[in-house]
């Protein structure tokens, strides 16, 4: 997996120990949720956006370097993917997402156009 896509390295307004929780979630073309939780973790940083009714309350995790641009004053975080793209995110498993290298492996795929 690339480093560059598990890390806020090219987020404009990137605060390290911001808490990003509650901010909404900003898609090329549209609102796609709020975040659930997020992390900072070295190499492994990413956000759960829940989604609400627009995908069926189904939460995805977006991995960080996924985000171009954090607003703290209209706490909304602007993500470089379409809805469409977001929608069709692999699954998240729940019980496994942060510690499931095959799952990292395979969104790391899915959101670098199948180069990991």
């Amino acid at each position: 997996m690339t480093s560059g896509l598990w890390g806020y390295g090219n987020a404009e307004g990137y605060a390290a120990g911001s808490d990003l929780t509650g901010y909404r979630v900003e898609a090329t073309d549209g609102h796609i949720g709020k975040v659930d939780k997020h992390t900072e973790d070295v190499d492994a940083a990413y956000i759960v956006v829940d989604t609400g009714p627009w995908i069926f309350g189904r939460e995805v995790l977006l991995p960080a370097g996924t985000i171009t641009r954090i607003d703290h004053d209209e706490k909304t975080v602007f993500v470089d993917r379409s809805k469409d793209e977001v929608k069709n995110s692999p699954a998240r498993d729940e019980g496994h997402h942060t510690d499931d290298p095959a799952y990292r492996d395979q969104l790391g795929g899915y959101y670098s156009g199948g180069i990991i």
